[in-house]
């Protein structure tokens, strides 16, 4: 990690001293859990029947496979968390694991919404301010680096283009 990329995890944490964006960026992290994108799925069921269904299943094996890749990316680069590799970070709420690159949250956060906006473009006011909110909300609450952030946006882009390549509907 470079001395800038560290000032940045530093600054961003600091924002979360103040409690309503300490709560606005928990929220935003709790419904990246899965809630917001199981929520989002449900809608697109009820209000367009099969093609909802059929952008569901494809929103559900894209994130299938984001937990895979993000997990075993995890695993094999075992970097620590910002608040564990510098006690003036701290983290404003657990992890959902150990490591830190990539984000998790991020990446499915930008799959999703690739392959959301591919087929429901008027969703696009909804899906991207909350994409970003919530990669952003992993630095500000102390759990990731940039890097991570940046790396899953990129990974996720990726993710979500080559599910709609191999998965048109």
């Amino acid at each position: 990690m470079s001395d800038r990329e560290h000032a940045w995890c530093l600054v961003a944490n600091r924002w979360g001293t103040r409690a309503v964006v300490r709560a606005y960026f928990r929220a935003v992290s709790r419904l990246g859990d899965g809630a917001f994108w199981y929520a989002l799925m449900a809608a697109l069921v009820v209000l367009d029947g099969w093609r909802g269904l059929a952008v569901s299943a494809q929103l559900a094996a894209t994130g299938l496979v984001a937990l895979l890749l993000y997990r075993k990316l995890k695993r094999w680069t075992r970097r620590p968390r910002p608040f564990a590799a510098d006690g003036r970070i701290r983290a404003w709420m657990a992890p959902l694991d150990e490591f830190s690159f990539p984000s998790g949250h991020t990446l499915h956060a930008v799959a999703f919404t690739t392959v959301a906006l591919a087929h429901y473009p008027a969703l696009a006011p909804l899906l991207l301010p909350f994409a970003a909110s919530v990669a952003a909300s992993r630095v500000v609450l102390g759990l990731h680096y940039p890097s991570d952030v940046l790396a899953a946006t990129g990974i996720g882009l990726a993710l979500g283009s080559l599910s709609l390549l191999i998965l048109p509907l």
